[in-house]
């Protein structure tokens, strides 16, 4: 193991744990009270990533087979007082010890992993709670008539989100995909986060089959009604924006994407929104947009984002 150089520091209320390698090159630190590190170079990441492992590796007592007890033959009326565990992870730390398991982590909230997550998986979500409220019959029935329920909504936008993967899966492996990303405590998600080469998106599907659209600027128009579109794609990647850079350390522009499916009534882009955060294609052109973006990001810095952008706790702020 790597004889990392880890230095504790805690004054006016911050708890860190400072890295350098063996040759006293500083790498940067963690917070212990929320997880997150922290580098002015990133390409130190890496590293500082797995010191802080090694360091807490070392903490973890040695796994010692208990030899077999014989219970006397009278149990005594109470029982020794254990110690109580530390309270929080830097007690832990102070303590000399961190919690035993598996794998040594350091601290910070337990998240799961949203690569693995199917595109539409929470439109398809509310679709089924919408059929449940809405009963076999009455669901039966709407679905005969063509009537426009929020069951049909929600399902007809997961139906849109899985066309508009497809495209997106053929990016290439220098591109990383998530889908259906929860953000925030209020039900809201977004479609795609797309993190590449050109720069990171957050991608809007928009499903309208049997419908027109037309774009001329910050105005978008479904069948003739003016939608917030534009507006929430902004906002969304406003949002995305603020969150990634808050865990991975350095600022991340994040540009907004609004993807649309079907149409066949009419697709009409007058013009783009000018302030160039947001952009309008067709399904179609997804492939073309994402490959013709300017280089914008190395290799370190796309794996630095996803890592932090896969962790549903990332979302949670």
């Amino acid at each position: 193991m790597t004889e990392w150089i880890i230095r504790r520091w805690a004054r006016r209320g911050h708890d860190r744990l400072y890295a350098a390698t063996p040759g006293g090159t500083d790498l940067g630190y963690i917070d212990l009270a929320t997880g997150r590190y922290h580098s002015d170079d990133l390409s130190n990441l890496p590293l500082l990533r797995a010191a802080i492992a090694d360091h807490f590796e070392a903490q973890r007592p040695p796994q010692v087979t208990p030899a077999p007890v014989v219970a006397p033959a009278t149990a005594p009326a109470t029982a020794p007082a254990t110690a109580s565990a530390p309270a929080t992870a830097s007690a832990a730390v102070a303590a000399g010890s961190v919690p035993t398991g598996p794998v040594a982590t350091p601290p910070g909230p337990a998240w799961h992993d949203l690569a693995g997550v199917r595109a539409g998986a929470a439109a398809r979500e509310r679709a089924i709670a919408e059929r449940k409220a809405q009963g076999t019959v009455r669901h039966v029935l709407a679905r005969m008539l063509g009537a426009n329920t929020d069951e049909r909504a929600w399902r007809i936008g997961a139906d849109g989100e899985e066309v508009v993967a497809s495209q997106l899966a053929d990016l290439g492996a220098q591109w990383r995909i998530l889908h259906s990303v929860r953000v925030g405590e209020r039900g809201a998600d977004i479609d795609h986060v797309v993190i590449g080469p050109g720069g990171v998106f957050t991608v809007n599907s928009k499903h309208h089959p049997r419908a027109s659209v037309w774009v001329g600027g910050d105005t978008f128009m479904v069948n003739g009604h003016r939608v917030p579109y534009i507006r929430n794609s902004r906002h969304e990647a406003k949002r995305a924006s603020r969150l990634l850079a808050q865990q991975v350390g350095f600022p991340v522009p994040v540009a907004g994407l609004i993807a649309v499916v079907g149409a066949n009534r009419g697709f009409t882009i007058k013009s783009q929104p000018a302030d160039g955060a947001v952009t309008v294609v067709s399904y179609r052109g997804i492939k073309r947009f994402f490959r013709t973006r300017p280089q914008r990001l190395s290799l370190r810095e796309i794996d630095a984002i996803h890592e932090v952008a896969r962790r549903s706790t990332t979302w949670h702020r």
